[in-house]
């Protein structure tokens, strides 16, 4: 056993403590410093009086119990990393990424060391842990258990990459010595140059203690490193020993690793940027276990995808190889469940493209985690698609969500005579919006309420007449007028009530009971603390606030009665209707994957628009939304997307907040289309009710005017479509319908030289052909704006203004006739957009875009994104065999 000499320079006796991460960018470098006067390791050396003299100034973000600033935000820049030279492999301070807690680093246990030479062990590491680890609560929503992260120690690099090894992962050639003469044997049996790192459990920072020395061309060099490596160790770094390995140099360098999320449990990592991953924040998660097309969906997901082809000389980066590495990181963690954290980094990647991990990190915890913390939870098929989540018994039936959104009868339990009243404006809504079914109604005077007579009580009712109950009542009348109407066979609920779990220790308590209650008495409790239901095909609008959308086949939930109420007014605007809408509220019984899962065998519903905040099960949530997806789309908006998100979601709903990141990359493996507003949500649902999905991602864009179309090349270029080459035969088409001055190519400037005919015929030209798959027109309702011009000019009817007037108008609404039928008649999507929609939206283009059921967009770039979210969804389902045609 190689032991640390007693005059070793360096930090006092002692352990190594955990200092709280200091976030820098968007990821988190973890630093750890001594804890003077931690008790030494059994079997160390006397203690030795601290140095006194010079000594480094000490990191005041550290040792003077204070924190950098973090950004301009709060006081002051990010302090830049280093730079390093490309290829340089010494150990970094590493990356810490997302939520993973503080280390607790214990010196290593006496035992025998490793012979030099020795490989890998076979199978699982070996190493069992004898002290339980300490663990640090995250916060959960409303006071509940939180989940528990491990505080735990870390493998050596050594171990680290022996345990990754051993499932798959690919690394270089190394030797494990614990003398300057094994160390000189193993580089001649590697292969000069080699790079020697002073390695042990207890040794946190190599590089900055200098325990590495790089580019070693000779036998000499090693001899000289590894002697002095050996005699820089100090006691408390227990057995030590020199880890001789490969050169290995490239321009590119990559970081890849596992997350234990408190939400969605074990997550992979891929990240460009080695030690600069944090400044570079182009990072992709998956939920593990991957699938092999998880894997080679992360690379293809990283926005830096210039460092993965060619680069500098060297060859594209090996895409097999790097997803071999996804694949065995979510193997190792699905085989081994003591793993809750993993770091490579960096994966140099070398000039024939092949990345290979120089160094490595694996936490381990003795404790195996709990089954919804575990990635193996609702593990998918490798190779294959997911099973049908399971639908609990607590998930409500078909029966009861028929009750819900297609009720034969209604009571307005608490219905007010005062017009400013939950009651009152509730009973009003329902009955403007022409409710055909029976409606009854609850006031504890039995006055008339707007027409509907009322009684005291619920059992006052006839029994088997209504089967919805929509209470505006006090929370602690609530429990018992449930008891009543499950009396008269009501088999759902709606509760506008607050003061539950939002309201503290005792809303949590009630609402705790109300969720027992509804469970007890077998009904379908929606809410509380909600704004209402609506169902279009019911002409049900049972809402504490306006409007009354159109119908429609947009299914909405939210966790907000807020943005209910936006996508609702977005539908009155655009015309694009509405199927069913609810907000959750406190979802006690029923959750949001709950109403989108039943919009998923909804016929009256062709798309799933939610916003949601908190996640208390991300797993579950995961697997729900990708067995809905496989039936329908669903649009997603992500509330606490932010810091300052997270901490406002907590206090509106108590929800207990994941990294962005891993909800963006959950997001993209379950068939999620996530927006990153309410508007572009909205608009991406709206298309998905309207338009056929493509088959490819050629897309055409037609326009009057030049400018629009550079404009949509741009906003297409970011994006996962691409501008399609005009076919030789389309091209000579075109030709022969416009003068010379067209622009010739792709977008496709008409240059003003139209005739009355010129449009539809290029429209239904353009769409019809096989090497098309979408197209976008732009410009319409130009002519019909100047129409309305001449209308109000002061010169009408005379001069033969109202003749053109009316011509222009009706090319107009011919021209967005055309774009409809020929979608209609190819099944494909054609997509028409002018501001006009929203500053003149009665001008007749955009108003028989209207009227035909379509969205006309405000701007080419809301097109753009609109019809990338069809092509990315068409995407995802052709690559799982889901291939559809609308």
């Amino acid at each position: 056993m190689v032991r640390a000499r007693r005059g070793g320079r360096g930090r006092p006796p002692g352990g190594v403590d955990a200092v709280r991460p200091r976030p820098v960018g968007r990821l988190r470098v973890l630093r750890r410093e001594p804890r003077p006067g931690a008790p030494r390791p059994a079997g160390g050396t006397r203690r030795r009086p601290l140095r006194r003299g010079p000594r480094r100034r000490p990191a005041p973000d550290v040792r003077a119990g204070r924190r950098l600033p973090r950004g301009p935000d709060e006081g002051g820049p990010v302090p830049p990393p280093r730079p390093r030279a490309a290829g340089d492999q010494r150990p970094r301070r590493r990356a810490v990424v997302l939520l993973r807690p503080a280390l607790h680093r214990r010196p290593a246990r006496p035992g025998p060391p490793r012979r030099a030479g020795a490989g890998p062990p076979p199978g699982p590491h070996p190493r069992v842990l004898p002290r339980r680890p300490r663990a640090v609560g995250v916060p959960g929503r409303g006071g509940g258990s939180p989940l528990r992260l491990p505080i735990v120690p870390t493998l050596s690099e050594a171990d680290s990459k022996a345990l990754l090894a051993s499932h798959g992962l690919p690394v270089a050639g190394e030797r494990q010595v614990t003398t300057a003469d094994d160390a000189v044997s193993a580089a001649g049996e590697l292969g000069f140059p080699v790079v020697c790192k002073l390695g042990g459990d207890s040794i946190a920072h190599k590089t900055e203690r200098g325990l590495v020395r790089l580019n070693l061309a000779d036998a000499g060099a090693v001899r000289a490193a590894a002697t002095e490596l050996l005699d820089a160790a100090r006691p408390e770094d227990g057995e030590v020993h020199v880890l001789v390995a490969p050169m290995v140099k490239g321009n590119r360098e990559l970081i890849a690793g596992l997350h234990l999320d408190p939400q969605f449990g074990m997550t992979v990592m891929l990240g460009v940027g080695g030690i600069l991953a944090e400044a570079v924040a182009d990072v992709a998660f998956r939920l593990a276990p991957l699938t092999e097309r998880d894997a080679f969906d992360m690379i293809d997901s990283l926005e830096t995808q210039a460092l993965l082809g060619p680069f500098r000389g060297e060859d594209a980066v090996d895409r097999d190889q790097l997803a071999a590495v996804l694949l065995a990181l979510s193997r190792a963690a699905e085989a081994d469940p003591r793993i809750v954290a993993a770091d490579l980094n960096p994966l140099i990647v070398t000039a024939d493209g092949t990345p290979i991990a120089v160094d490595a990190l694996v936490e381990l915890t003795e404790e195996t985690p709990p089954a919804s913390e575990q990635s193996a939870s609702g593990a998918r098929r490798q190779g294959g698609d997911a099973p049908r989540a399971d639908r609990s018994s607590t998930i409500p039936t078909p029966e009861q969500f028929r009750a819900l959104f297609e009720p034969r009868g209604i009571i307005i339990a608490g219905a007010s005579t005062h017009p400013g009243k939950f009651g009152f404006v509730t009973l009003h809504n329902l009955l403007a919006g022409g409710y055909s079914g029976q409606i009854f109604a609850t006031n504890r005077e039995g006055s008339e309420v707007l027409g509907v007579p009322t009684v005291p009580d619920v059992t006052d009712l006839p029994s088997g007449e209504a089967d919805l109950i929509f209470l505006c009542t006090p929370a602690a009348a609530n429990p018992q007028i449930l008891r009543d109407a499950a009396s008269i066979g009501v088999k759902a609920a709606f509760i506008t009530s607050a003061g539950y779990g939002e309201a503290g220790e005792e809303g949590l308590k009630a609402q705790d009971e109300l969720k027992a209650l509804a469970a007890e008495l077998g009904m379908l409790v929606a809410g509380p603390n909600g704004q209402g239901v609506v169902s279009t095909p019911a002409r049900l609008c049972a809402q504490i606030v306006a409007p009354i959308p159109p119908a429609g086949r947009i299914g909405v939930a939210s966790q907000s009665g807020n943005f209910v109420s936006s996508f609702e007014n977005y539908a009155v605007q655009t015309g694009v209707g509405i199927s069913r809408a609810v907000s959750a509220g406190n979802a006690i019984n029923v959750t949001v994957p709950d109403y989108l899962d039943f919009y998923g065998d909804d016929d009256a519903t062709a798309v799933g628009l939610a916003y949601v905040e908190g996640i208390q099960d991300g797993r579950t949530f995961a697997e729900r939304m990708r067995s809905v997806a496989e039936r329908k789309p669903v649009v997603v908006v992500k509330g606490g997307a932010t810091a300052g998100g997270q901490k406002a979601a907590a206090s509106h709903t108590g929800s207990l907040a994941s990294d962005d990141r891993v909800f963006d990359g959950m997001a993209q493996q379950a068939g999620i289309n996530r927006a990153a507003t309410v508007e572009e949500a909205f608009e991406a649902a709206a298309t998905f009710a309207t338009q056929p999905l493509p088959q490819g991602n050629r897309v055409v864009v037609m326009t009057t005017v030049g400018g629009w179309g550079v404009a949509a090349a741009d906003a297409i270029s970011h994006t996962s479509l691409r501008l399609a080459e005009l076919p030789e035969d389309l091209f000579a088409s075109i030709d022969g319908l416009l003068p010379p001055r067209w622009s010739r190519n792709n977008p496709i400037d008409l240059a003003g030289g139209e005739t009355r005919d010129t449009i539809p015929e290029i429209i239904d030209l353009v769409t019809k052909h096989p090497d098309v798959d979408a197209v976008i027109y732009l410009g319409i309702g130009i002519q019909s704006n100047q129409a309305a011009l001449l209308r109000s000019g002061g010169f009408y009817p005379d001069h033969g203004l109202e003749r053109m007037a009316g011509f222009h108008e009706k090319q107009d609404a011919r021209y967005a006739e055309a774009a409809c039928d020929a979608s209609d008649a190819y099944g494909k999507p054609v997509l028409v957009a002018t501001e006009l929609a929203v500053t003149h939206p009665d001008n007749p283009g955009p108003r028989t875009v209207r009227e035909r059921g379509r969205l006309a967009y405000s701007s080419a770039n809301r097109a753009v994104a609109a019809l990338d979210h069809l092509w990315r969804h068409q995407q995802w389902r052709q690559a799982r065999g889901l291939d559809r045609t609308s």
